[in-house]
């Protein structure tokens, strides 16, 4: 691994073994999560559930540990919320949405409590961007700015929005696309789980799983050292994707990404 070695370096690597019992696609992924080169210490979370049912990655914000906390917190709490709203097989579309809607808004109600009793968390929040697999389809959320891709066939698409000031720019008309990307407001958001808005709901979309897919879950860290033509590239070059992971990490690095650096790789065999 040479120099990526001497960094903070964390991933992790599982797959679904298809089984007698195993229904529709199976899936593998890779995570991989580092401070990168400007940050003292990494705010990003993820989890992955053993059975693929979610990915989930937040990246915290508020200095100090405060970000940590409120990643954490979210990557705990939602987590546990579908677990007990959701079967994750026959259940129908609208039970999931509300599940998740649910899921994050008890997270988002909890990190707020905890930022008004504790002074060292007073200005904490998270964003989170996730996967939940149920039945034959994935369900697509976040809120903030990371984000959720996915490669298909030939097509890199971004499933989720960006709840960013210079996002609501675009879709006001005011910028264009291309401006957003290197926006002054690019990183002020406007809805985030430790704030009022980020109860309003995940905003979640279902997607049919087709074999062939390959998803990306990634905080902003990713997609500030690289850009949709790079990340394109890389989600289709490598049969594994774990390598996958640590491929668009090492892109991202050294695309000058300031933040720290996570994302989570799902492929659909």
């Amino acid at each position: 691994m040479g120099w990526l070695s001497r960094l903070n370096f964390w991933f992790k690597e599982q797959s679904v073994i298809p089984t007698a019992a195993a229904e529709g696609p199976q899936l593998r992924w890779g995570v991989v999560s580092i401070t990168g080169n400007f940050r003292e210490n990494n705010e990003d979370r993820y989890v992955v559930d053993e059975q693929g049912r979610f990915f989930v990655v937040c990246d915290g914000m508020g200095g100090q540990s405060a970000g940590e906390r409120a990643s954490a917190m979210a990557t705990e709490l939602v987590p546990q919320r579908l677990q007990q709203s959701l079967s994750f097989k026959n259940d129908p579309p609208e039970k999931v949405l509300l599940g998740i809607d649910d899921a994050v808004g008890h997270a988002n109600a909890e990190i707020m409590a905890l930022a008004q009793v504790d002074p060292n968390c007073s200005n904490m929040g998270t964003t989170i961007a996730m996967l939940v697999k149920v039945g034959q389809s994935f369900y697509v959320a976040g809120v903030g700015d990371s984000r959720v891709y996915r490669m298909r066939s030939d097509n890199f698409e971004q499933l989720t929005t960006d709840h960013s000031l210079s996002q609501a720019l675009v879709i006001a008309g005011t910028i264009s696309k291309e401006d957003a990307a290197n926006h002054r407001y690019k990183h002020v958001l406007v809805r985030y789980l430790g704030s009022k808005e980020g109860g309003a709901g995940a905003e979640a979309k279902p997607h049919e799983i087709q074999s062939g897919d390959r998803f990306m879950i990634c905080s902003d860290g990713v997609t500030d050292g690289t850009n949709d033509a790079q990340l394109a590239i890389l989600m289709s070059r490598f049969p594994q994707p774990q390598e996958t992971a640590q491929a668009i990490i090492e892109a991202a690095q050294a695309g000058g990404s300031k933040d720290n650096i996570t994302c989570v790789v799902v492929f659909v065999d």
